[in-house]
């Protein structure tokens, strides 16, 4: 899995990928849209500024994952931190939540609407609006496998313990798709930074 971002006529950029790379990054997709769940239905009726104004949960979630995607803000070392924090996530969850989902489904809808070349691959093109709902994802997908895995700073260094992992660890899988979601973020970043 060597495909690489690179930068496209008009601000977008691009990628070569497999079928093999397409599956993996629309079941990652797939599982992160799950993991954070459904959006509010409007319901019929409802005033939709009061939907506008409609407050999200004030704890923070009890996955670690989730916890990780949707962190407290202002920390928990005392009361008054807590409750900060509190009011925070009641205002904001919510619309991070829709936005993280917007972004999870702008990676599946694009590699849903791929036309596969003669090998089973194919070439993403990706606008500059959905590259930034793809770099927000790809982010994610980090954070989850990251926290899954309980990567430290530690492990993500070129000699640290996440490339010496033997062929037998069944977190081998996880950990490669990890570094290969890195290195494809690090280069779509390095796309999209302006001359």
């Amino acid at each position: 899995m060597a495909g690489h971002f690179e930068a496209t006529p008009g601000g977008g950029a691009s990628v070569a990928l497999d079928e093999v790379e397409i599956a993996i990054l629309r079941s990652l997709a797939v599982q992160l849209l799950e993991l954070i769940g459904p959006g509010d239905e409007p319901v019929e009726g409802e005033d939709p500024l009061a939907a506008l104004f409609a407050e999200g949960p004030s704890e923070p979630p009890s996955d670690p994952a989730l916890a990780r995607l949707f962190p407290e803000a202002y920390g928990d070392e005392d009361k008054e931190l807590r409750e900060a924090s509190a009011e925070f996530r009641r205002f904001t969850e919510k619309d991070l939540r829709t936005r993280k989902r917007e972004d999870g489904l702008v990676v599946v809808r694009t590699l849903d609407a791929l036309s596969p070349v003669t090998d089973g691959g194919a070439v993403l093109a990706l606008t500059p609006e959905e590259s930034q709902h793809w770099l927000r994802s790809l982010n994610d997908l980090r954070l989850t496998i990251g926290t899954r895995l309980e990567v430290s700073d530690e492990d993500e260094g070129q000699d640290g313990s996440l490339y010496q992992l033997p062929d037998s660890d069944p977190r081998k899988p996880m950990v490669m798709a990890y570094l290969w979601l890195g290195a494809l973020q690090e280069t779509l970043i390095e796309t999209l930074m302006p001359d």
